[in-house]
């Protein structure tokens, strides 16, 4: 399952005023210490964290993303398995104390995401549905659908028990199930569009507001509002940096 969530942001204090204004986050103002990671939280819940892209990071080859970390009982066993699998690892494993263990990897599509062995051991509230504030929906866009529904399988356990055909032969939505489930979907990307990587939808009261908030913040709206099954209300948008995410809402009430 999904256990954390992470914003890589050239300029963190820029992201607190527009990701708080859009979703209604309180992301934390600037630390004293020498590493630049703000925590986010939605009422008293942590949602996830703020980390700075470094000079340092950025010639590495670090950009601005959200990104996400999957729980696992062992990172080094499954870092070996990232790599006998196609994917690659990007940071070999290291652990942070009275945190976890950590490592950083491509999927065999080359789209990122973190490993984690968290320390103490136990379930992690920042995926939730319905949560107001948390991520909603983790939604894969990939160039090679098969084989990342392959991967993810064989990784982390996830089976795809339904689809659904998008319009104009743009292929199927694939739904994830995962912890007794379902936390998301993996769609194709086909010559380039939609762009391929993780999109995160978070919970927001209001659709249009947040919509409104995107492009007052100096985001842009890529698409939506539109309404999805189940009754929500979608959009997927850039922020300032250009950073791809996701906003989901309640719809209208009949």
């Amino acid at each position: 399952m999904p256990i954390w969530y992470e914003l890589v942001s050239p300029d963190p204090s820029a992201s607190r005023v527009f990701y708080d204004a859009v979703i209604g986050w309180s992301i934390e103002p600037e630390p004293t210490g020498a590493m630049d990671y703000r925590m986010i939280t939605s009422g008293t819940d942590t949602v996830g964290g703020v980390m700075r892209l470094t000079d340092e990071m950025a010639a590495a080859g670090a950009k601005p993303r959200w990104l996400f970390y999957l729980n696992v009982a062992d990172v080094d066993a499954k870092a070996a398995e990232v790599t006998a699998a196609g994917g690659t690892i990007l940071m070999e494993p290291w652990t942070i104390p009275d945190i976890g263990r950590i490592a950083l990897a491509n999927d065999p599509q080359g789209i990122p995401l973190y490993i984690m062995q968290p320390e103490p051991v136990g379930e992690s509230g920042v995926f939730d549905r319905t949560g107001m504030g948390k991520c909603s929906w983790n939604e894969l866009v990939t160039p090679d659908q098969a084989s990342a529904n392959a991967f993810y399988a064989q990784l982390f356990g996830w089976t795809y028990p339904d689809k659904m055909t998008m319009p104009e032969g743009r292929g199927d939505y694939v739904f994830v199930e995962a912890g007794g489930g379902q936390i998301g979907a993996t769609m194709p990307c086909r010559n380039g569009e939609p762009a391929p990587g993780w999109n995160f939808y978070f919970r927001a009261p209001d659709i249009d507001a947040a919509a409104a908030a995107v492009r007052d913040g100096g985001g842009t709206v890529l698409m939506g509002p539109q309404d999805v099954p189940g009754g929500d209300r979608i959009i997927l948008a850039t922020d300032p940096h250009g950073v791809t995410f996701g906003v989901v809402a309640p719809g209208a009430v009949a």
